[in-house]
Order: structure tokens, then C-alpha cells, then sequence
């Protein structure tokens, strides 16, 4: 089985790296990265860089395709060659998925249109200019399209990926491999659980701007 990973210049590095280090393990499982423009693709922190040796001609048929989000995804949604890809590996690939900010470069490509789907909290709602119906599942599963919420959902996708195409004892396999038992020191990872000045700082960090009193 390959799978296909989607990296471009601001990526996330965990909403990819997250899913790499599960469906990695999988048995008979190559991943390879894929970009536009092979070679280093930076993050959107930049201080990681992930070398990519494949171009898009050169994965035509991947069994998993996986798009990761960050703020480059912006720059990903004007229809090109990355849309063109995608269009066509969607065609015979078992799972179409994505992480974050990811499933919006999904939509734009025309493959969620009147699908469930999820992405970042911060975004949710733009899902719907798209045709797609959002949900606030962490992981949702719509056919052969598997979407994860925001960065760290990625994990949960690819382990609920992997049962899916290996079975439940694998997966937890990987799981146990990989000590994924979550135990955060806070309760502040989704946007119900945070409190409301944690919730304000969070959208000032991501947009520049507090938002209205009434939010959250």
C-alpha cells in the first residue's frame, strides 16, 4: 500500500508527521511525500524543513492520499496543478483524507461537495461556502473521504484509518507502539472545554483580532 502525503511551503508539521508515524507502521505500507515543487518544503513555523524527492507525476496512483493544513493552505486553493492531482488520484484511491486547515484544499479541488467533513475550529463554518456539510466530529468519515479536526486529530485519523484498512488489532497495535494514551495537563483543546479568555486569546493569535464579547 502507498500512501500519499501532501506537503507545501507553511505546512503544519504535525498535521502530517502525526498520520506518517501511524499509517508508517502499517504493514507492506510505503509513504511517500509529495509536493508541487520537490526539494525542501519549509513549515509554517520554519524551523522544519521536510525534503521531498516526488513530484506529482511521479505518484499517479496512491492508495491513501493524505493533505495536511496550515496557514500555506490559503495559497492552495486557487485551482492548479495540486487540484489536478488530486482530482485524479481521488479515482482509485481507497481513502481521500485530510487534517485541519487540509480538507479546505479538498473542498476547493471540488471532492467534498455534499459530504460531512471537519476541519480546524476556526474555520468550521467556511466548510459550508463549499458545498460540504460541516461537522465538529474529531474524526468524521464519509465514504472514502476521512477528515480530522484541527492538528493533533490527525493521530486520531490515521489510527481510525488504520483499522479501517488493517483491522482493530493492528491499529491498537501501533497505538500501544506509538504510547498514544493522551492525558493533557488542561482542558482547553477544543473550543468547549477552554475557558473564554483562553478562547480569545487563541482567535487573537490566529487572526490578530479579539473576537466580539458574545463569542464562545
Amino acid at each position: 500500500m502507498q500512501v500519499a502525503i501532501v506537503v507545501y511551503p507553511g505546512f503544519t508539521a504535525l498535521d502530517v508527521l502525526g498520520p506518517h508515524e501511524v499509517l508508517g507502521r502499517l504493514p507492506d505500507t510505503e509513504v511517500v511525500f509529495v509536493a508541487e515543487h520537490p526539494g525542501l518544503v519549509v513549515n509554517d513555523l520554519g524551523s522544519l524543513s521536510v525534503h521531498v524527492d516526488a513530484g506529482f507525476a511521479d505518484v499517479p496512483e496512491p492508495d491513501v492520499v493524505l493533505v495536511g493544513g496550515g496557514p500555506g493552505a490559503h495559497d492552495q486553493l486557487a485551482d492548479g496543478s495540486l487540484h489536478d492531482w488530486l482530482r485524479a488520484v481521488d479515482r482509485t484511491a481507497a481513502w481521500t483524507t485530510s487534517v485541519c486547515t487540509g480538507s479546505f484544499v479538498l473542498a476547493a479541488a471540488g471532492l467534498l461537495a455534499g459530504r460531512r467533513a471537519t476541519t480546524h475550529w476556526s474555520g468550521l463554518d467556511q466548510l459550508a461556502d463549499y458545498g460540504v456539510t460541516p461537522s465538529t466530529e474529531r474524526v468524521v468519515v464519509d465514504g472514502h473521504y476521512a477528515t480530522a479536526a484541527g492538528v493533533s486529530a490527525g493521530i486520531d485519523m490515521a489510527l481510525t484509518l488504520s483499522g479501517l484498512i488493517a483491522g482493530d488489532h493492528v491499529a491498537q497495535t501501533v497505538q500501544l507502539i506509538i504510547e498514544y494514551a493522551p492525558e493533557p495537563p488542561y482542558r482547553a483543546g477544543s473550543v468547549d472545554s477552554a475557558p473564554a479568555e483562553v478562547f480569545r486569546s487563541a482567535v487573537k493569535t490566529l487572526t490578530g483580532s479579539l473576537p466580539d464579547e458574545g463569542a464562545a
